[in-house]
This record gives C-alpha cells, structure tokens and sequence, in this order.
C-alpha cells in the first residue's frame, strides 16, 4: 500500500486566549495543499520503520508514525506491519507534515486490515496523537477550532488558483511560537472572512504568529511583501512555522532560484 499524507496550509489563524488544560483555543482554516510524503505499509512478520529523505531529529519511538502503529496495537486486533516514510514536507515549517503522516498510517491500518472504523474513531484515535492529526482524516479544507481537533466543513473553493511556497529553512519551535502573542478574543471568525470574496483576506484575515515570527526572522515579512510585489492575491505564514505562501490568479515565477536554503515550489490547487 503506497499512500501520500500531504501538507497543509492555514488560511487565517487567531489564538484566542489559554485554556485551562494549557492548549490554546484557535480558530484557523486548513486546506490540504498538492506537496506531499510518500507513506508505504505493508504486512509483516514483525514491526519495522524506515525513513529516508529529510531527517527526523529524535528517537524511533519519537515518531508520529511509529505512535500512530502503537495506538492502532493498542485498539484493535492487528498483525504487524512495514513502514516505510520518505519525508519531502519540511519539519517545523508550518505545513503539519508529520501530523499528516500520522493520520495516513491510522488510514492506512484501517484499510490494510479491513478494520472498518468510521471517520470519527479514526478521528479520536488521532486527536491523542497531535492536533492536527484528525484534520488530516477527511483531508479536506475545513474550519479547525478548539487546539485544532475541532472541525467543520466550510464553503471555499479555490480550484485552479496557483499556491506558491517559500520556505527559507527556518525551524521555528512550538515555545518561540507562542511566546509574544497578543490573545483578541474580538477577531473576526475565519469562516466568515474566507466565504467573502478572496480579494477581502489581505486586510481582513490574519494568522497572530505572524507579530512575533517576523521580529525574529525579518525575512519572513520580506518573503511575504515581496509576494504581493509578484501579484499575489493574498500571502501569508502558514500556521507556526516558517513557510510561507502567496495565492495567485496566473502562474507565478520562482524566486529563489540561486538560494539552495530555501525550499520554493509552485503547485495549482
């Protein structure tokens, strides 16, 4: 079984204030992007798991895939399995790859061994792995609230619109993400701002770790400005981490051809 967990990107993200179990509740909008990991499981005679390209920093049982296996033991009745993980999505950049990768080894079991769990268990099992992960259950856009496990549908369609993505190779950890933010809990939703038409998101929809990210990392704000420069619509970080996007009508063109740290892909959604 070959699968391809994708990346994401946040349109708009407001972190409204601490909860008392010290997450924080946000209000976000994630839409799954064509940039993707390459995901093979197999049946085997004993668990194994192997990953190439980009490396993972941490231990075997560090892994999200590697969790996501051991929850799935741990509920049902399965025999082991091969993983093998080819990661292309970037760690720390805000594109929720290995989340995704978690959510598609939960799939890809249930499949695997004909389990028949329904969207909602798969979702619950991933909710204990990270936030992110049961957004990637559906893979499709949806409103995220609470930490981010809290999801729904929403009415936005940007088939055809060209995504482009920059990321300079910053890793940008979860504690400098959220040291400087400004909690508003009187943002405008989201949703409401992304079922306007697009040409409304540049004044209108935010992601709040912006503020503190560009202090840091002044190239990012140069990455974003220098976006709409090329036309794009609306740009913007993505999540916590440091890539960068801009959306645009026409087919852009790269722009960091001679910079070999940065990681540049244009995809049509």
């Amino acid at each position: 079984m070959i699968l391809f967990p994708p990346a994401k990107i946040n349109l708009g993200l407001n972190v409204l204030h601490k909860r008392a179990d010290n997450y924080h509740e946000l209000d976000s909008c994630m839409l799954p992007i064509p940039f993707t990991d390459v995901l093979e499981i197999l049946p085997a005679k004993e668990f194994s798991f192997i990953q190439t390209g980009n490396s993972i920093p941490g231990s075997l049982e560090d892994n999200l895939c590697v969790k996501a296996y051991r929850l799935m033991v741990d509920n049902y009745s399965i025999q082991p399995v091969y993983i093998h993980l080819r990661k292309e999505i970037p760690m720390g950049a805000g594109l929720g790859g290995g989340s995704a990768d978690a959510a598609f080894v939960l799939k890809g079991i249930n499949d695997l061994y004909q389990l028949n769990c329904s969207i909602e268990e798969l979702q619950a099992l991933a909710a204990t792995l990270g936030s992110d992960c049961p957004f990637f259950i559906r893979n499709e856009t949806q409103i995220a609230k609470g930490r981010g496990e809290v999801l729904s549908s929403c009415n936005l369609n940007l088939k055809g619109y060209y995504l482009k993505l920059i990321n300079p190779g910053i890793h940008i950890g979860t504690k400098e993400a959220y040291d400087g933010i400004v909690f508003n809990e009187n943002n405008q939703s989201v949703k409401s701002i992304i079922e306007c038409p697009i040409l409304n998101w540049r004044e209108a929809l935010k992601n709040d770790f912006e503020t503190t990210a560009f202090v840091n990392h002044p190239v990012l704000s140069q990455i974003k400005e220098q976006m709409y420069r090329e036309g794009a619509i609306y740009a913007s970080m993505s999540g916590s981490g440091s890539t960068m996007y801009g959306i645009f009508w026409d087919e852009p063109k790269l722009s960091y051809l001679d910079n070999k740290g940065y990681l540049e892909l244009i995809v049509r959604l």
